[in-house]
């Protein structure tokens, strides 16, 4: 094997472990043995277990990244692009499910720092900007865009996270579920909302 190809070997391995047992339940040693290398190759290549988690994090992140950005990146009516954000979150869910166990499984989304957290940050930025235009359009208060974005992003997010368990309804019908949610919530919004009195 070139070094290379050991490299992919032992990250393909380490991201089945930290997908299956958490960062903190992996060991080199466990790494190298599935590997069947031993523990002073996994060291060299990476210094260590958090060497390779880190390349994992940031390889996951980037995906997951490019799917989101991809999605919101064309323009198009503000509905398709929730359809598109939640179909991409879904879609990477589907595609790379150990990538979204370790993103979520060390920073789950109701945190407010960690990868997976800032990820959403990032995305809710985008969706931010977006929401704004739709809001000036509609007489609504832009300034009130943040909130939004950050409601939807994590509806979103959650939703994912629950979907990546149990895989049921498909990914289209659950998809469909947000968008009825977020985007018949959106279209009737109220200029100044405002709670009863208590």
């Amino acid at each position: 094997m070139t070094a290379r190809e050991r490299r992919e070997q032992l990250l393909t391995v380490g991201r089945a472990l930290f997908a299956e047992k958490g960062f903190e339940g992996t060991s080199v040693e466990e790494i190298a043995s599935r590997a069947d290398v031993s523990k002073p190759v996994v060291y060299e290549h990476f210094g260590g277990k958090e060497g390779m988690y880190a390349v994992i994090v940031d390889r996951e992140v980037q995906g997951l990244l490019d799917a989101l950005t991809g999605a919101l990146a064309t323009r198009a009516h503000p509905r398709q692009l929730v359809e598109r954000a939640a179909l991409a979150l879904l879609g990477y869910i589907e595609d790379s499910p150990d990538g979204f166990r370790i993103l979520v499984r060390d920073s789950p989304v109701a945190q407010t720092s960690g990868t997976f957290s800032s990820l959403l940050g990032d995305v809710s930025a985008q969706v931010e900007g977006l929401l704004a235009d739709q809001f000036q359009k509609r007489g609504l208060d832009p300034a009130v865009a943040p909130v939004y974005s950050q409601m939807l992003v994590g509806m979103v997010a959650l939703a994912g996270q629950q979907w990546a368990e149990v895989r049921e309804p498909s990914k289209q019908v659950v998809a469909a579920h947000m968008v009825n949610l977020a985007w018949n919530g959106l279209s009737s919004l109220e200029r100044r909302p405002d709670l009863p009195d208590a």
